[in-house]
Parts: structure tokens; C-alpha cells; sequence
């Protein structure tokens, strides 16, 4: 086993040379008892910290004790600062599932001792849109007047993704409050392993709604820019609908070779194929179908962006946008379930136009239009199998370790099932816990 430095020490025991606590803004059990916690305190500075266990706040709550939980992508947006409106202390994590410890006096579905799996998003289930299923256009359970005199409009709340999103704690702790239990907690029928079902929270229900929602159909031809989790399955989904060829586009050749194996065709490094739009012509005489963005906004490839970035003209950058209104063809189709927060400087609105481009904004996924039918339809019968996407298990107290892995890409490292002190054993075919101070240092870039 490799010598743990006195830094990573720090970073495993949640210690560090200025005491640091968490914020959450729920009622605190009466008799004080606390929990573990993954706290934000600072670009790239998070920590595991003792934070009280949470309580029932209202009628509708359900408390869990958690049995996993993971990183995801966008919670790299967290890690760099990129998303406004974070408070030192936040817990975060939006992808999680558990077993009911608590219920409030008005939620007749659910029970303690029940398994479920809770939305990243959370719905009231009374508003219009809820009442359509369209969880994450919530109109009640977010009040961001940020997020309101940016967008128009407010989306949902969101589990552990900064005040813009409400300021719920997240689920990357051994406890948590789920507002509205009663509606966003799915529960789930025995037989199935917790690394089947944790990704109902939000990876399968995202890149579904990518595929769906953009208009996947019987023959076409799709390209997936980003090949993390999210882009993975939407290759897989759109395969599911009928595609007749997926070509991948990425720069991580782990992710590269991963994709050939798990539904893409073809892929494109784009390392080697600096002109994407040039190489996707070569392959695709006349422009692919379907272009879908499963990438991130947060790294420039060109000067020019790098630049304007850095001094803050513009929050996301536009590149992947504009190779995939050049690549597409005309009348064709654009999904973008990658998150982009605010602003950009150059972008193809002219071609665009021209060609006739259903540039369509995925927003994000409402989870409860979809995983009773992914459950049922696609995971319970065998047609998809998210633990495919799952390449390491560690423990709560490793996640510090883990978003500085993660955020380095080291080889390898992609879907991570994060076990709590109530987490069951690991599932068939699934893989066993490490510690992340004893992984490998390659970065696969």
C-alpha cells in the first residue's frame, strides 16, 4: 500500500488547519447526533465533516439513511466554482438512494424501511408541471431570485447544487432530508442490487431524456460529443431507438476504447481530429441527423475562448455548440443535456438559421416522466444494464480524494458507486471497495 501523504491524510479524515463545518439548513435531530458529510468550502476545496442528522422539517419530508451515492460530471461545476451562488458549507451530492429512516405525518406511500431511490431534482407534485411529470419545471420548490432574473424563470430545486438551486443539502452524506418525499422517492422492488438502481436518480433518466427529447428515430445517424457517463448511455439509448450508427467524439482514450465496446460505432479523438466538423464530413457525407452534447462548457479548447474566459467575457464557451451546427445536416437536430450556466461569446447563430437546425435545449431531465419506464420497461427485463458504467466502489470518507481524482481523469475512473456505513455488500458484477489513495496517478489524456 502506497504511504499516505499528511495532505491526503487531512483530505480522508475531513481534517484540516482551520476548523470547518457544514451549513445545512434543515431541523437538526433533537438529541444532537450528527452524521458524516461531503462539504464545499472553496474551488476545489471539499471536505468530509461531521453535520447534524437532519430531521423532519414538514408533513411531506421522508428522511434517509444512505446506501450510495456518486460524483457526477456536473458536480465538477461545484468543484471549479463555476456555478453562482454556493455557500461555504453546502453538503452536496444530487444522485443518491436509501432506505426510509423517517417519514412525515402526510406521506402514506412510502414507510420506514422501504429502499428507494430519490430524483436529483425536487418536485412539490402539485403544480402544473408536476402534475404532467415534468418534475424538473417545478414551480414551487425553488425561490432563487438569481436564478429567476437569469433565466426568466425558475427551474426546480435541486439536491446539494448551490442556492441558485435552492440550497438543498445533497445526498453525499450518511443522512438526508428529502422535501416532498412522498413524491420524489421511487421505491424499489427486491431482486434488483443498489449499483442497478442508484442511476434512476439521474444519469438514466438524463441521458434518456437527451435521446428522447431531441429525437432519436428508427436509422438515424447520431454523434455524442463527451463520452462520460452521460454521453455512454445516451450512445446506448440511442441505439435502443433505433440509430443506425453512433459515432463517439472525445479526447480520453480509455472513454474512447470504453465506447466501441458499449454501443458507439465509430469514434473520433479529437486530439488526432482537431477539425471535427472536417472529419465527420469524411464519414458522414451530407451532416449526421442527430448531434447531441454530453459534454461540459468549463474547458475551452481554443485561445481565443481560453482567453475570454479567464477575463470573464463570456461563463461557457460555444465551441462544441458551433462543430455541431456545422456537422449537422440541414433540418436536422441538436440536444444539449450538458450543463451550461450563463453566457457565450461567437456563436453560429447564422448557420443556424440557414440550415434549418432544431436546436433543442434538453434542460434538465424530468426524472419523474421517465424512471418508472426505464425501471420497468428497460432495467427490471435485462434491456439496459446500468452497471456497465460503473468502474470503482469507495467509501464517504474517500470523496474528498475522489473529486481531485476525478477531476484529473485519471485512467479508468468513471461511474463511482460511493458506499455509506448502511450500504449492503456489493451487487453481482460489481466492482469491490478500494481506496482511492491506492489508485494509480495516470491521467488518460
Amino acid at each position: 500500500m502506497q504511504t499516505v501523504s499528511n495532505a491526503v491524510q487531512d483530505k480522508i479524515l475531513g481534517t484540516h488547519p482551520i476548523a470547518k463545518e457544514a451549513n445545512p439548513a434543515y431541523v437538526h435531530r433533537p438529541d444532537g447526533s450528527m452524521m458524516r458529510a461531503l462539504a464545499w468550502f472553496g474551488t476545489k476545496d471539499v471536505l468530509v465533516v461531521d453535520a447534524p442528522i437532519p430531521d423532519i422539517t414538514e408533513d411531506y419530508d421522508v428522511i434517509l439513511r444512505v446506501t450510495g451515492t456518486t460524483i457526477c460530471g456536473s458536480d465538477m461545476h461545484l468543484y471549479h466554482s463555476e456555478i453562482m451562488a454556493l455557500q461555504k458549507g453546502d453538503i452536496l451530492g444530487h444522485e443518491f438512494m436509501g432506505i426510509v429512516d423517517k417519514v412525515g405525518l402526510g406521506v402514506k406511500n412510502i414507510k420506514p424501511g422501504d429502499r428507494v431511490v430519490t430524483s436529483f431534482q425536487i418536485a412539490c407534485g402539485t403544480c402544473e408541471f408536476c402534475k404532467k411529470k415534468l418534475s424538473s419545471f417545478c414551480d414551487r420548490t425553488n425561490n432563487s431570485s438569481l436564478m429567476n432574473t437569469l433565466y426568466g424563470h425558475r427551474d426546480a430545486g435541486f439536491f446539494g447544487y448551490s442556492h441558485l438551486a435552492g440550497g438543498f443539502p445533497g445526498g453525499q452524506a450518511e443522512y438526508v432530508r428529502v422535501p416532498f418525499g412522498n413524491v420524489n422517492c421511487l421505491k424499489i422492488p427486491e431482486g434488483l442490487s443498489d449499483e442497478q438502481v442508484l442511476y434512476l436518480s439521474d444519469v438514466l433518466p438524463t441521458s434518456y431524456h437527451n435521446v428522447v427529447d431531441t429525437g432519436v428515430n428508427e436509422g438515424d445517424v447520431v454523434a455524442v460529443w463527451g463520452l462520460g457517463p452521460i454521453g455512454q448511455c445516451s450512445a446506448k439509448w440511442a441505439k435502443l431507438k433505433g440509430a443506425s450508427r453512433v459515432i463517439g467524439i472525445d479526447r480520453v482514450p480509455s472513454r474512447l476504447k470504453f465506447a466501441l465496446a458499449n454501443g458507439c460505432d465509430e469514434v473520433i479523438n479529437f486530439d488526432e481530429h482537431a477539425d471535427i466538423v472536417k472529419r465527420l464530413a469524411e464519414l458522414v457525407p451530407g451532416g449526421v441527423d442527430v448531434a447531441l452534447d454530453c459534454g461540459t462548457f468549463h474547458e475551452p479548447k481554443t485561445t481565443l475562448h481560453k482567453v475570454q474566459k479567464a477575463l470573464m467575457l463570456e461563463t461557457d464557451v460555444p465551441e462544441t455548440v458551433n462543430e455541431m451546427i456545422m456537422a449537422t445536416r440541414k433540418g436536422g437536430r441538436i440536444g444539449l443535456i450538458a450543463v451550461y450556466s450563463g453566457f457565450t461569446n461567437n456563436f453560429n447563430i447564422g448557420a443556424l438559421m440557414e440550415k434549418g437546425i432544431r436546436f433543442i435545449g434538453n434542460g434538465q431531465a424530468p426524472v419523474h416522466l421517465y424512471w418508472e419506464e426505464i425501471l420497468n420497461d428497460y432495467i427490471i427485463p435485462g434491456k439496459f444494464d446500468p452497471r456497465f458504467m460503473i468502474t470503482h466502489r469507495v467509501d464517504l470518507e474517500d470523496f474528498p480524494l475522489l473529486y481531485e481524482k476525478f477531476d484529473k481523469r485519471i485512467a479508468g475512473v468513471e461511474k463511482v458507486f460511493v458506499q455509506t456505513k448502511f450500504s449492503s455488500p456489493p451487487g453481482p458484477g460489481c466492482p469491490t471497495l478500494t481506496r482511492v489513495a491506492d489508485w494509480p496517478e495516470t491521467q488518460d489524456m
